[in-house]
């Protein structure tokens, strides 16, 4: 498992636009991809689970990435957040 963490820096946080772009990202790889943010946990391939952890700018997420190809899915993830939010 490989995990990170990546501190929210868009001012209006996870909204569709970026969590779109997150999805489109995560569904290209087969590992299990999770972001946390405190007790929630979504899914990663499902934009409605990644906006409902309503992550805001300054909210510190957890990335986890588990199975066959999750160093490169954690390196592309951590990536596209930082080119994204």
């Amino acid at each position: 498992m490989k995990e990170f963490t990546y501190v929210i820096t868009d001012k209006e946080g996870i909204h569709a636009r970026p969590a779109g772009v997150l999805v489109k990202k995560a569904n290209g790889f087969k590992s299990k991809l999770t972001m946390s943010l405190g007790e929630k946990t979504g899914d990663l391939k499902r934009i409605f689970s990644v906006m409902a952890l309503g992550a805001k700018e300054g909210d510190p997420v957890v990335v986890r990435a588990e199975g066959e190809d999750e160093e490169q899915a954690a390196a592309a993830l951590e990536a596209c957040l930082k080119e994204t939010l």
